[in-house]
């Protein structure tokens, strides 16, 4: 009898026992069946959160059943308990574990915020401001409080900022970005600078850092910026101003209207390249890497002078009355579909040779 009860008692615990298995098993599996989600949503982990907690959370926005398969889930594989802090971006089609390999991994949602070649270092912050995403601590800051904390106190902020798109997480600053965005000019400028042509009229990589930031300002096509920089180059050398015009706009600040004046030409103002000798005092804008090169490889040549056509290109003349020729038939007489810059699709189309 005793025998009897021995093996009914053992029948039952074994059936319980692989009852309780494929329970676990049945519940393990709900965690690789893909999330009903419509469209994507952030999932936001905050630094020092335990990862019962998270699966709590996950429970509790519907994206698990139960909380207790993530734990057991945890249990089984220990590793994956080690979740990273930042903000998570869910994807239709994604399941609980794909979720949980995101947070162990640290794959946080990124932003991007972009600066574009020619822009001011005031079209930067403006830009940095509109950054919905992006932690603000320089708002109030001034400029010269911004170039000691990327590490340049007292220089002028103007180009030392290198033009590109940058991703950033929840966790980061606009101070961040601007450290990245300073680091890399730097970077770039020394690279170009030990490389750099022979013969040229700089004394030290900031004044080719200057130039830079006029041939940025000068052209729009992209094969040009040799060109430009070689005008600019020759004139320096024989002692000729500069004379170009995105120097004066600069010196003129919030008086420029859109328009260039005689008057204007003839104002005193340290970047006015019509009233003084040789390059104005700092960069003009943010030049873009062709741009360093070229102000660093100017194209050999013997023009002296260049106009813009009125479809983003320029002319480039030999001598001044070649110049004033181009200026009668591009400048006095402009059509109506002048433009400064070369129109979408036809910078590869309108080189001259």
């Amino acid at each position: 009898m005793f025998k009897k009860l021995l093996i009914v008692v053992v029948a039952v615990f074994m059936l319980a026992a692989a009852g309780g298995g494929l329970w676990a098993w049945q519940g393990l599996q709900t965690l690789k069946q893909p999330v009903a989600l419509e469209e994507p949503v952030l999932f936001k982990v905050p630094t020092g959160t335990a990862f019962s907690r998270v699966a709590r959370q996950l429970e509790n926005a519907g994206y698990v059943s139960d909380a207790l398969w993530l734990r057991l889930y945890g249990r089984l594989y220990p590793d994956q308990t080690r979740i990273k802090a930042g903000d998570y971006e869910f994807l239709p089609g994604m399941t609980p574990v794909a979720m949980v390999d995101a947070m162990v991994e640290g794959k946080v949602k990124l932003w991007s915020v972009q600066f574009i070649e020619g822009w001011t270092f005031r079209d930067m912050r403006a830009a940095l401001a509109r950054s919905e995403r992006l932690k603000k601590v320089t708002s109030d800051w001034t400029d010269e409080q911004i170039m000691a904390a990327v590490g340049a106190e007292g220089q002028h902020p103007e180009g030392w900022f290198f033009p590109d798109t940058y991703m950033f997480s929840s966790s980061e600053s606009d101070l961040d970005v601007l450290k990245r965005a300073h680091n890399r000019m730097v970077s770039v400028l020394e690279d170009e600078w030990q490389n750099r042509a022979e013969g040229l009229p700089y004394e030290s990589p900031y004044e080719a850092l200057i130039m830079a930031s006029i041939v940025e300002r000068e052209t729009g096509v992209p094969w040009e910026r040799g060109k430009v920089a070689g005008v600019f180059v020759r004139r320096l050398h024989k002692g000729m101003r500069l004379q170009t015009d995105p120097t004066v706009i600069y010196g003129m600040g919030d008086q420029y209207q859109g328009r260039i004046r005689r008057s204007d030409l003839q104002t005193y103002t340290p970047y006015n390249t019509y009233r003084i000798n040789g390059l104005p005092p700092t960069p003009i804008a943010l030049p873009g890497r062709d741009s360093v090169h070229a102000a660093l490889h100017p194209e050999d040549g013997d023009t002296l002078y260049f106009v813009a056509r009125g479809d983003g290109s320029h002319k480039f003349s030999r001598t001044l009355a070649e110049h004033q020729k181009a200026v009668r038939e591009y400048q006095l007489n402009r059509r109506e579909d002048y433009r400064s810059f070369p129109a979408p699709g036809t910078l590869n189309n309108s080189r001259e040779e």
